[in-house]
């Protein structure tokens, strides 16, 4: 990093002139790369609500909205069944989001003296534009799969958006200048690969909740904790033109497959592994004070509060048949607790002294030169 960087940084000025505090906070960057990811939590709700209500080609074509322009399509369009409400505002939510993420690219480049910071950004402008492109696919092609991984790449961005506003606040910078100890990073092995691991099982929970959901496959057991009245469900090939037909018939429900019935049990002991392991590592991060600060501690322990909401609504998803409201809040939190356990482990291994990239992260540790 450049010495004149590093000096303006320290002064209190960035190098593309924005207000930065003594210790490099830019509070009002800060603030910004909070709102943009708290935009993409949203857009993520409005894509759940799309999923729930099946509106996802209730506009049959793209870039454009029936023909229009999609900022210019007439009111009384909006109104048309089918959902259309529903996916035109998904578009236009996501068209803004596009918009603050582009800002939020260009506001790093130009003020964030960090490299790897920077590249994030770069990252993030990157990831909204195939996000953008992956929901037209999904609109032209009708292909469920472009719509599953459109679901799971909104996930990812999300955390990205939400590591890069970590990055930004006071605490991250506060938690590089006080690991002075010896052999923390030996101390926080254990703990880090732990809290790693949940975290990728819970993205592949939600990769399985979104392979569920577009498939149809949410229903496939009506009864929880049991499955069609066992803890396994004994249901056999044979057993499913009797067991659709009282869907269809009587529940108006679509009809089921053992496969969907199998995917929608995996999910639920993948649940229960998640919060074991989420509860486990709580536990661990909080039997270590006098290894990791009291700040990471308190944030550990969000961690299992969000697994318990997240299980709560996934009950709820069973016991109101789906509503769309239950279910959007259960992928809204499905996507808070993975940022949650991208965060903590971030935050484990800032305080266990490995610097991500940039020298200047601790800035009263720099020597800046005469």
């Amino acid at each position: 990093m450049a010495p004149s960087v590093v000096a303006a940084r320290l002064s209190g000025r960035t190098a593309g002139g924005g207000s930065a505090g003594a210790d490099g906070y830019q509070p009002w960057l800060h603030a910004y790369a909070v709102l943009v990811a708290v935009g993409i939590l949203v857009l993520v709700c409005s894509g759940g609500l799309v999923t729930s209500h099946d509106a996802g080609l209730a506009v049959p074509d793209w870039p454009t909205s029936f023909g229009y322009n999609m900022f210019a399509l007439p009111f009384s369009r909006w109104l048309a069944p089918g959902g259309v409400r529903l996916e035109h505002a998904h578009r236009l939510i996501a068209s803004g989001e596009g918009l603050l993420t582009i800002i939020l690219a260009v506001w790093l480049w130009k003020t964030e003296p960090r490299r790897w910071v920077r590249f994030l950004g770069c990252a993030a402008f990157g990831a909204v534009l195939f996000q953008g492109l992956l929901g037209g696919l999904r609109v032209v092609l009708r292909a469920d799969w472009i719509g599953i991984v459109h679901g799971c790449f909104a996930q990812a961005f999300f955390a990205l958006v939400a590591f890069i506003a970590f990055a930004e606040s006071r605490w991250w910078l506060r938690l590089g200048e006080g690991n002075k100890t010896s052999g923390l990073w030996q101390q926080t092995r254990g703990l880090r690969r732990h809290v790693l691991a949940i975290a990728l099982v819970i993205y592949g929970q939600m990769a399985l909740g979104a392979a569920m959901r577009h498939a149809h496959a949410g229903l496939s057991i009506l009864d929880f904790p049991k499955a069609y009245g066992h803890w396994w469900p004994q249901v056999h090939k044979a057993d499913l033109p009797a067991l659709n037909a009282g869907r269809t018939e009587t529940l108006h429900l679509p009809p089921t497959s053992l496969a969907q019935i199998h995917l929608q049990m995996t999910h639920r002991m993948m649940a229960g592994i998640i919060a074991l392991g989420v509860i486990a590592a709580a536990a661990s991060a909080w039997r270590k004070r006098r290894t990791l600060p009291a700040s990471i501690r308190r944030f550990a322990l969000g961690w299992p509060v969000l697994i318990a909401m997240q299980v709560t609504l996934g009950m709820y998803v069973i016991w109101t048949g789906k509503a769309a409201d239950v279910a959007t809040a259960h992928v809204a939190v499905g996507a808070l607790s993975f940022a949650w356990g991208v965060l903590f482990y971030a935050a484990l291994r800032r305080w266990s002294g490995v610097r991500t990239a940039g020298r200047i992260d601790a800035p009263a540790a720099v020597e800046v030169p005469a």
